[in-house]
């Protein structure tokens, strides 16, 4: 079957990959889209350390085509949305309600694939990029048939992170305010979070500016082109002088992470989406956090897939939820290179392979 593997140095697409057949607790799920993320870009180029050889790709949407023993909550024919998250479902992170925390979903990678007899390993226990891909059951999030998989396939990373991190982490609340530095595929879904939320300003920062139409249709009140001012958080600062209730980063950029803590308001919240090169530090003034200021990370927003998919999915019918709009161009798996090159050059908001 085909797929798009990351042997160390390069990535391509190969039609020999193997799946192996799903063990009890886990589903096969023949994929029919997967969204391109920069995380998956993040393993080429070595932002995100991870061990090759690795099948690519980590938000995905399907068919489930077989179910191993204990199964039950889906059955072959069902539509799936499928997320990153292998939590175990018995410790006393996922008893809280907080699977993301568990320890056993992270830094845990299986090797359900082989090539040549060679067994490879799967990204963010998803690897979306194949023809085939087994999951953990709880990944695998039942969706209504008439979801279009193009749209569905970007519930499982980008709106998953971007609008949870509004209504789960940060709690945006109604007449808050908001910025958001980064119109990328994550920034956009934590536009759209904010305006389902109730947030009455918000700004989004980005330094292209052919960003601007879409950042005010998935809920932007106010654009700042970073290209063509001088000084963008005293750009922001003309929009809401006293600061924001709440900054999110979703660049990855150290000097960016300052800027969304400066932008805060008394009481205000930074969270961090945007995922900087694992060695790199961040700096902040310590006395302006005496005004009761928070910095929150925030690991795939905060969600609790089972309940997320399933509330975004009917949001989405009935309009409230934006997803159709964020697939920008879609591409046969053959083109993933292109795909790739797109995404890294922020020409699309979001491309989706097709299988």
């Amino acid at each position: 079957m085909r797929g798009v593997v990351f042997d160390g140095k390069q990535a391509r697409v190969v039609d020999d990959l193997e799946v192996r057949d799903p063990g009890p607790g886990e589903v096969l799920v023949a994929i029919a889209a997967a969204g391109l993320c920069h995380s998956d870009l993040s393993v080429i180029d070595g932002t995100i350390p991870f061990p090759p050889p690795v099948v690519l790709g980590h938000e995905g949407a399907g068919i489930v085509e077989e179910v191993g023993a204990g199964v039950t909550h889906v059955v072959p024919g069902d539509h799936v949305s499928l997320s990153t998250l292998a939590n175990c479902g018995a410790c006393a992170d996922c008893d809280r309600g907080r699977p993301t925390m568990c320890r056993k979903a992270i830094g845990m990678p299986g090797q359900p694939f082989s090539r040549g007899g060679t067994p490879l390993f799967q990204f963010a226990s998803n690897s979306a990029f194949a023809e085939r891909t087994v999951v953990k059951a709880v990944q695998a999030v039942r969706i209504p048939d008439d979801l279009p998989m193009e749209s569905a396939a970007l519930i499982g990373c980008g709106v998953l992170t971007g609008v949870g991190a509004v209504l789960n982490r940060a709690r945006v609340d109604r007449g808050e305010s908001v910025v958001v530095i980064g119109a990328g595929g994550i920034g956009l879904n934590v536009l759209q979070g904010a305006r389902i939320a109730g947030a009455t300003t918000i700004v989004a920062v980005d330094a292209n500016p052919a960003k601007e139409a879409v950042a005010r249709q998935f809920g932007a009140t106010h654009f700042v082109d970073a290209s063509a001012v001088a000084d963008a958080p005293a750009a922001v600062k003309e929009i809401l002088p006293t600061g924001a209730d709440h900054a999110f980063e979703c660049v990855g950029n150290v000097r960016l992470i300052r800027q969304a803590i400066d932008l805060l308001d008394r009481h205000g919240q930074a969270v961090l989406l945007g995922v900087p090169g694992f060695t790199e530090e961040a700096s902040f003034r310590v006395s302006s956090m005496y005004l009761d200021k928070t910095v929150m990370g925030c690991r795939y927003g905060s969600s609790r897939p089972q309940r997320d998919i399933a509330l975004y999915a009917e949001l989405y019918r009935k309009g409230q939820l934006l997803l159709d709009e964020l697939v920008t161009e879609v591409y046969p798996v053959e083109d993933f290179a292109k795909a790739a090159d797109d995404a890294k050059h922020g020409r699309v908001a979001r491309g989706v392979l097709t299988f």
